[in-house]
C-alpha cells in the first residue's frame, strides 16, 4: 500500500469545506512545562470531536454511484463509527455500524443519532468484526478504520494543515494509540516538501507500545497479520 504526498493533497482538496480546518496554536502551559514551544492541533473542533472523520469522508467520497446504493458498513466502537455515520448520512448513504455488546451507551446513542443503523454483536472488537465482514459479504462496502489508502490519505491531512500553518515545526509528536494517526502522520514529514521528524508517544502509566516490535510480531499492514489473532482478512493488492 503506497500513499504519496500528492494523495494526501488530493484528499485535502476533496474534503475541504466538509470538515473543519481546525486550529493550530501554541500551548502556553505545555510550552512552559517542557521548555520548548509546543503547538497543538485541535481536532476536537471537528463535528464528531475527532480527526477520524477526515479519513471516513475521503473514503466515502470515492464510492461509485453503485457502491453508494449498496451502503457501507464499519466496525468501530468509537470515533471512526461516528465519522462514518455523520458523513454517510450527510451524503445520503446508508450506513451500518457494528459494535461490541459492551460499548458504552453514550457512543451507541450518539452514532444512532448521526443516522447510522447500529448493530451490537459479540463481546470484543474481533467478534464484532466477524459480523461486520458478514454484512460486507452481503454487499455493503466495508469502510476500514485504518488499512485503506484513502483513509490514510484523509487522516494525513491533519499533518498537512499543521505544516502549512507552522512550516517551522521540528518534530510531530503523535499519540500512539492504535495504528491510525501514527501511521499517517509519522509518514508525512519524511515525504512532504517540508522536512521534519516525527515520534510516537503515549502515557508512561498506560503505554500502548512497549519499545520496538519483536521480530515475530509487527503492526497490521498489507497482507500481514496483526500482533494478535484477528478476523480481518488480508486485502488483495
Amino acid at each position: 500500500m503506497v500513499v504519496s504526498y500528492a494523495d494526501i493533497q488530493t484528499a485535502a482538496a476533496a474534503i475541504d469545506g466538509q470538515v473543519v480546518r481546525t486550529t493550530t496554536a501554541t500551548s502556553r502551559v505545555l510550552s512552559e512545562l517542557t521548555g520548548a514551544e509546543v503547538v497543538l492541533k485541535y481536532e476536537t473542533q471537528q463535528f464528531t470531536g475527532s480527526y477520524k472523520e477526515r479519513g471516513a469522508l475521503n473514503r466515502l467520497l470515492a464510492l461509485t454511484p453503485a457502491e453508494r446504493q449498496r451502503g457501507v458498513v464499519a466496525i468501530s466502537a468509537g470515533n471512526h463509527a461516528q465519522g462514518v455515520a455523520h458523513h454517510a448520512t450527510r451524503l445520503g448513504i446508508a450506513a451500518t455500524i457494528v459494535m461490541p455488546v459492551g460499548t458504552p451507551f453514550v457512543k451507541v446513542a450518539r452514532t444512532r443519532a448521526l443516522g447510522a443503523v447500529v448493530e451490537l454483536f459479540g463481546t470484543t472488537f474481533d467478534e464484532a468484526a466477524v459480523r461486520g465482514l458478514e454484512i460486507a459479504d452481503g454487499g455493503a462496502v466495508l469502510i476500514h478504520p485504518f488499512d485503506d489508502p484513502l483513509i490514510i490519505a484523509g487522516q494525513g491531512t491533519v499533518g498537512v494543515e499543521m505544516l502549512e500553518a507552522r512550516p517551522d515545526l521540528d518534530v510531530l509528536l503523535i499519540r500512539s494509540a492504535g495504528v491510525g494517526l501514527p501511521a499517517e502522520s509519522a509518514w508525512l514529514p519524511r515525504n512532504s516538501p517540508r522536512r521534519s521528524s516525527s515520534s510516537g508517544c503515549s502515557p508512561s502509566a498506560t503505554p500502548e507500545w512497549h519499545g520496538p516490535w519483536p521480530a515475530t510480531t509487527r503492526p497490521c499492514r498489507e497482507g500481514q497479520p496483526s500482533p494478535r489473532a484477528s478476523p480481518w482478512p488480508a486485502r488483495a493488492s
